[in-house]
């Protein structure tokens, strides 16, 4: 990817829509929609890493309803020529091919090589990789089995819809979704690109999922960043065409 004159690379990602409550997400969603008013005086790609719903299934004719604001700025931007490069995360990687066709996105679903104006990342949204997550790993192999995804298909999506986001909302109350401490040497996605950097050479290593911003050297000339999350932090990345700058916004 080449970026034209004056244009910029945006980064994102876990804005976890839907959570805790409609008046707290509309209100975050109004804030998104507002960062994305203006990178998009800039951007000319922008890439949302992964979590932007704490759940997204896509049945043939149906999706969940909601984030009106979101999807309609998200198409705004695409007809406007901004590329979208959408990276499912733990939470909204059910998605068949609705955001691609409505918004001309690219959807990935796994992490990626990226090089931007011979600046070269790895990116992804960093669930299940790196030596924990173990049991996440388990449960994914259940969640992206074709068997179990035609089962969640044949429910109503008054109960299937209904069904994950009481699953969700349990899981947080019982303490299994609470933003992570940091932890040190052990920090797995920092681990993960310890390793990768003794394969290949990478300038940046940029993932999400954890909900800690960050910014670590690994190795002599490379980085970990993660981009943090939305509910607290407001974090994303901006790259010029030669530096990589981990932001905060505040409007």
């Amino acid at each position: 990817m080449k970026l034209a004159a004056g244009k910029k690379a945006y980064f994102a990602s876990d804005f976890h829509l839907g959570v805790p409550s409609f008046e707290k997400s509309l209100e975050r969603e109004r804030k998104i929609v507002r960062w994305l008013d203006m990178v998009s005086e800039d951007a000319q790609t922008i890439f949302l890493v992964g979590d932007l719903f704490d759940f997204w299934f896509e049945y043939n004719s149906v999706v969940p309803k909601g984030f009106t604001r979101f999807m309609g700025k998200l198409a705004e931007l695409s007809d406007r020529g901004i590329e979208l490069i959408i990276f499912t995360g733990n939470h909204d990687l059910w998605m068949f091919g609705y955001l691609e066709q409505e918004l001309n996105a690219k959807v990935i679903k796994a992490p990626i090589d990226v090089i931007i104006n011979n600046y070269s990342m790895l990116v992804g949204h960093g669930d299940g990789l790196g030596p924990h997550d173990k049991g996440y790993k388990s449960l994914k192999k259940i969640f992206t089995n074709p068997f179990f995804q035609w089962c969640f298909h044949r429910l109503h999506p008054n109960f299937g819809i209904g069904l994950a986001n009481y699953w969700s909302r349990k899981s947080r109350a019982q303490g299994h979704e609470k933003e992570q401490e940091f932890l040190g040497e052990d920090e797995w996605l920092w681990t993960y690109a310890k390793k990768k950097e003794s394969e290949k050479h990478r300038d940046l290593y940029l993932f999400g999922h954890r909900h800690l911003p960050l910014d670590l050297k690994v190795g002599e000339n490379s980085r970990y960043v993660n981009l943090g999350e939305w509910i607290n932090n407001y974090t994303y990345g901006e790259f010029d065409g030669q530096n990589f700058y981990l932001n905060t916004f505040e409007a």
